[in-house]
C-alpha cells in the first residue's frame, strides 16, 4: 500500500465533542487535511513538545522517550494504518540493533510520542482518501506555531486582553510560574503574547 507523509497543523478545541480535541495533520507536498479526535491529556502532551515548553516533571510520554533512549531504542516511525467506524489505529516502529518492532498505540499516544523523536508520520492512501478533508484554495496556509488554541472565545477574549496589559518581565514570571504549576494551557497563552511583543 502507498504511504503518504502527514505533518501537524492544527490543535484546538473540538467543535462536536466536548472536552475533546481536534488534531490535524496534513499531507505533506498535498492539500488535503485528516482531522482526529483526541483526548485532552494527549493535546496537551503534543503541544507542550511542539512549544519545546519543559515540564516540571515528565508527562507519561517523556517517561516513555527516556525510557526508549536509555536501551538505545530508537523510534523510525508512526503509521496510522487502520480507519473502523470513525477510530483511527496507529503504530510505534521501533528499532534496536537493527531489528525492527511494530507496537500498537491509540493514534493520539503515538503522535505524541512521535513528536518527542522527531519521527515521521505516515498513513496509507486509502484512509486520506476516505477520511481526508480537501483544503480550500482561499485557505491561507497554516502555520505549526499558530495552533495552539485551548481557550474558547469568551473566556479566551478575556485572558489576552489581561495579558496584553501586563509587561514583558511580569509575562515571564507568570509563565514560569505557569509551568511551576503545571498548567500548560496558560503557559502557552502566555507564551503567545512574549512572542508576538518579541518578534
Amino acid at each position: 500500500m502507498e504511504k503518504v507523509k502527514l505533518e501537524i497543523v492544527g490543535l484546538s478545541y473540538s467543535q462536536t465533542q466536548s472536552g475533546a480535541y481536534a488534531l490535524v495533520l496534513a499531507e505533506v507536498g498535498g492539500k488535503r487535511r485528516l482531522p482526529i479526535i483526541i483526548g485532552g491529556f494527549e493535546a496537551q502532551a503534543i503541544a507542550i513538545e511542539l512549544e519545546k515548553m519543559v515540564p516540571t516533571r515528565p508527562l507519561t510520554h517523556d517517561l516513555f522517550k527516556s525510557f526508549a533512549t536509555s536501551f538505545s531504542i530508537q523510534i523510525k516511525e508512526i503509521i496510522i494504518y487502520k480507519l473502523v467506524e470513525g477510530i483511527f489505529y496507529a503504530k510505534i516502529i521501533c528499532e534496536k540493533d537493527g531489528f525492527s518492532t511494530e507496537i500498537d498505540a491509540r493514534t493520539s499516544d503515538a503522535v505524541a510520542i512521535g513528536v518527542r523523536f522527531s519521527s515521521p508520520i505516515y498513513t496509507y492512501e486509502n484512509i486520506l482518501s476516505s477520511a481526508g478533508i480537501l483544503l480550500d484554495e482561499n485557505e491561507p496556509n497554516d502555520d505549526p506555531m499558530d495552533i495552539m488554541n485551548f481557550d474558547d472565545e469568551s473566556e479566551g477574549t478575556e485572558m489576552k486582553e489581561e495579558l496584553k496589559s501586563k509587561s514583558i518581565e511580569d509575562l515571564e514570571e507568570e509563565l514560569n510560574i505557569a509551568i511551576e504549576n503545571e498548567d500548560y494551557e496558560l503557559a502557552s497563552k502566555i507564551r503567545d503574547e512574549i512572542n508576538k511583543r518579541t518578534s
